[in-house]
């Protein structure tokens, strides 16, 4: 699909354009900015997705920033690739590429697409799914990302019924829903968090919770599974939470130096696991349609809800990146469009 014109008045067309959050290069939140830019074309299995409303996660922050330098490889060496912020939304089907046969326009739908800090936003078919009708937009906006991340996660770790599990992090965007969803699968599950969010992370349903500033978790196990979601804590602390034939994911990690990030802990933990008892494993997430499908019924059931700390507008952009880089959220932030 070419991208849209409207006629004026004096019989001239011009491309239709949109209100967007763009950077032109690296930084904080300070480089971002409200524009104007022309709305994005379609073609092949692309939705052109009305946004409604865009999630705000720690991905973004990497994406902004540039760090680690490694992840430039994927969002440009010099400069950003794409200049519009954003991947998750949640909106309505405005058009569809020729190949597209699940959706057609109209239809109310969430997942991740490319600049979704938008009006307009491009999804590939293969990472949308219907809007689940418990959820308003705003709360399937915050859904996408963390939420499948943290169902790959539970998955890569092998969850099981009667498990005892330790959630890292558990108060962040992705281990929210690993709190919520490893007690849909029957888990007792322990969040660890800072002081000022430990009433927040027994409301998600953790059996216990830990405040890891004042409490070591790796004196608290043993665990049969370990979810590690935030901080960046040693493998040989890890080890240790652990049962003798326990396992632990290791997903995100903050820290680790502005090259590689807490890249160097996955993997040499996937480099130890074979010589050893305990598995030790990582994955690399990505929002698809499947996954998406398989939490709606958990949501329909009221399983998992997103945990929305806050919503901005979307010209408020700087001021969520900044709230989440504070590290100040509980659950998920959200841009309203």
């Amino acid at each position: 699909m070419k991208t849209q014109e409207r006629t004026q008045r004096d019989g001239t067309t011009t491309v239709e354009d949109m209100r967007a959050i763009v950077r032109d290069t690296y930084g904080g939140p300070e480089v971002t900015r409200l524009d104007r830019v022309s709305r994005p074309e379609i073609k092949g299995d692309d939705v052109l997705v009305r946004v409604r409303a865009a999630g705000v996660d720690r991905g973004i922050l990497h994406m902004m920033t540039g760090l680690p330098y490694l992840g430039r490889l994927a969002f440009g060496l010099r400069k950003p690739r794409e200049r519009v912020l954003g991947l998750d939304l949640a909106g309505v089907v405005e058009a569809v590429g020729p190949k597209v046969t699940r959706f057609a326009v109209g239809d109310a739908v969430y997942g991740s697409g490319r600049g979704s800090y938008a009006e307009y936003a491009v999804a590939s078919e293969g990472r949308l799914a219907a809007k689940p009708a418990a959820l308003s937009f705003e709360q399937a906006a915050a859904v996408p990302v963390s939420a499948v991340t943290a169902l790959q996660g539970l998955r890569a770790g092998r969850i099981g019924e009667g498990q005892k599990v330790l959630v890292t992090g558990a108060s962040g965007g992705v281990g929210s829903y690993t709190v919520q969803l490893a007690k849909a699968f029957g888990a007792q599950v322990t969040g660890a968090c800072s002081t000022g969010k430990v009433e927040f992370v027994r409301g998600l349903g953790a059996d216990s919770v830990i405040d890891y500033t004042r409490e070591d978790f790796a004196a608290t196990g043993p665990y049969d599974l370990i979810l590690d979601i935030a901080g960046n804590p040693p493998i040989s602390r890890l080890r240790r939470a652990l049962t003798p034939t326990g396992t632990a994911v290791i997903t995100g990690g903050e820290g680790g130096g502005k090259l590689a990030g807490g890249l160097h802990r996955q993997l040499g933990a996937t480099a130890l696991s074979p010589f050893i008892r305990q598995r030790l494993t990582t994955f690399l997430g990505l929002v698809r349609a499947a996954e998406l499908q398989d939490l709606a019924p958990l949501i329909q059931a009221g399983k998992i809800a997103p945990a929305l700390d806050r919503t901005f507008m979307l010209a408020e952009a700087q001021d969520a990146l900044r709230f989440l880089e504070d590290g100040k959220v509980s659950g998920k932030v959200v841009l309203t469009v």
